[in-house]
């Protein structure tokens, strides 16, 4: 899902769920599109050895640069913004909650939206403006595309936020097409969708509708805890996780229906704190569907919003609408089939739809063994590789064995395909 959000998960069950304006923004702005698909021809090339040309623009490659042109071709696809596509229905039901629900003092909609953002950020934009030391595990090159040292395609919308915040906005949902190596397998793909959303309250906002309000502050000199960061008050933190987890419940009730159960899993991102996945019980089974949490006030900070506190969420489109339409394969979401396609187009975007399976290629398994060609090789390389050549007609890869040599000092894998 939201492979930042949960990529350093530990998790353990909460005990409890808390009881109890965009600035510069014109009115007809609030939603930022880009809603046609930039053909993948015109999107990416490889203009010579040592260069990428993609989206307009031209970067040097480096001995960091890893991204394939299997990859390249799905940049500016944006399935999300192709109307009646499932991931575009996902989209505009949770932007069509927000619109009705929040709305700010004149009925305009609280939360704007961006859904065309360029893929391409910087390395600054996808780690260090989200706090993510420079060890963290989702740095890696193996589980990241980069174009360069400093450039790459963002792996999580998350990206985005501290741009966002420093333009002046207090409230926005942020989709777009993210990209990470994984495994293959039909719940992982390298690209796939995110929503990122966030809201910042100021001191008034926040206690405003509290009895003796104004006596709260947000921020005070203490100790950060299991349950709240040094700066904050726990009055505030309170107010705002509360806040969170009760917009989140009315999104998931409004995606999937009333009498949802939901239930919220203590958890750790080095951007939020406190942190939480949420599950839901959806036909009688537990699911995790997003990760949120309060922000890191450093963040919120740094990015020019010093005398306000805020939450921030992400979730990923192909989840839910995996859960919703029961779809199998995360792969079927590229599908140009029109016996797929057909199936999504409804004169209203809450219609329920349950996937029609389509006919599929027989079963083909190999066997495959090698020794590794270097000491860096990981078996994301060998992903890739495989998608390169065999693209979505292969439904997994299973790393069944590893082996080295006692005397030869080699190394081996050993797959299933």
């Amino acid at each position: 899902m939201a492979m930042l959000w949960k990529f350093m998960r530990v998790a353990r069950y909460s005990k409890t769920a808390l009881p109890p304006k965009v600035r510069g923004i014109p009115v007809h702005s609030r939603h930022f599109s880009s809603s046609k698909s930039v053909p993948s021809d015109f999107a990416a090339s490889t203009t010579c050895l040592n260069t990428v040309e993609l989206l307009g623009k031209s970067y040097p490659q480096d001995d960091y640069s890893n991204v394939t042109e299997k990859i390249l071709s799905k940049v500016g696809k944006n399935l999300h913004n192709k109307k009646h596509h499932p991931l575009w229905l996902i989209k505009e039901q949770v932007k069509d909650h927000f619109y009705k629900q929040y709305t700010g003092r004149r009925g305009t909609p609280l939360f704007s939206v961006y859904d065309g953002l360029s893929p391409v950020v910087t390395v600054q934009q996808n780690f260090d403006s989200l706090l993510i030391p420079q060890n963290h595990a989702s740095r890696k090159k193996e589980d990241n595309y980069y174009l360069n040292r400093d450039h790459m395609l963002r792996a999580h919308t998350s990206a985005h936020q501290w741009d966002l915040i420093h333009s002046g906005l207090d409230a926005f949902l942020a989709v777009g097409d993210v990209y990470r190596r994984d495994t293959i397998d039909n719940t992982h793909y390298p690209v796939f969708h995110q929503m990122e959303g966030v809201r910042l309250f100021s001191c008034h906002e926040l206690f405003s509708n509290i009895k003796d309000g104004e006596s709260f502050q947000l921020f005070e000199q203490g100790h950060r805890t299991a349950h709240k960061q040094e700066c904050h008050t726990m009055e505030a933190v309170r107010l705002v996780e509360f806040n969170l987890k009760q917009v989140l419940t009315k999104l998931m009730t409004h995606i999937f229906g009333d009498g949802l159960q939901v239930r919220w899993v203590d958890c750790y991102f080095p951007f939020t704190h406190p942190s939480f996945e949420m599950e839901i019980n959806f036909q009688g089974e537990w699911l995790e569907v997003l990760g949120c949490g309060v922000m890191e006030q450093q963040l919120v900070n740094s990015a020019g919003a010093q005398d306000k506190i805020g939450w921030a969420f992400g979730l990923g489109l192909e989840r839910l609408a995996m859960i919703l339409y029961d779809i199998p394969d995360i792969r079927l979401f590229w599908s140009e089939d029109e016996r797929f396609l057909k199936q999504f187009i409804v004169p209203h975007i809450c219609q329920k739809i349950k996937f029609q399976p389509l006919s599929r290629y027989p079963p083909l398994i190999n066997d495959i063994s090698f020794w590794l060609p270097s000491e860096t090789y990981s078996k994301n390389d060998f992903y890739e590789l495989a998608r390169t050549i065999g693209g979505d007609l292969i439904e997994k890869v299973v790393l069944l064995d590893e082996f080295t040599h006692p005397n030869a000092s080699l190394y081996s894998l050993h797959f299933i395909t």
